[in-house]
């Protein structure tokens, strides 16, 4: 049986959309790539508004692909589109403070 377990990997799915959190954890064959997990949680059933096509992807903040291998432990972020340029926002928050 533990020889069995080993073909598997422990590794968890997030998303943080504008009106909830996710946090899925699942336990996947050791092959399965960032595609096939984000598949296999669900994630996109309890998010309709994510579009991986369109998302970037990452794994403990570094940028993947769905074609990424995944080891024991991972977490998969799915990031959602910015709704403001970083840049703008920082020069507003300072022209405030002056």
């Amino acid at each position: 049986m533990a020889e069995m377990m080993s073909d598997y990997i422990s590794v968890q799915v997030c998303y943080a959309g504008l009106e909830s959190t996710s946090l899925l954890s699942l336990s996947v064959p050791a092959e399965t790539n960032l595609g096939d997990v984000i598949e296999r949680s669900g994630i996109i059933e309890r998010h309709p508004e994510i579009d991986i096509s369109v998302c970037k992807l990452g794994v403990f903040g570094k940028l993947k692909t769905l074609e990424s291998s995944l080891h024991d432990g991972d977490r998969v972020e799915i990031y959602r589109p910015l709704i403001a340029d970083p840049m703008e926002a920082r020069r507003r928050r300072a022209k405030k403070q002056r």
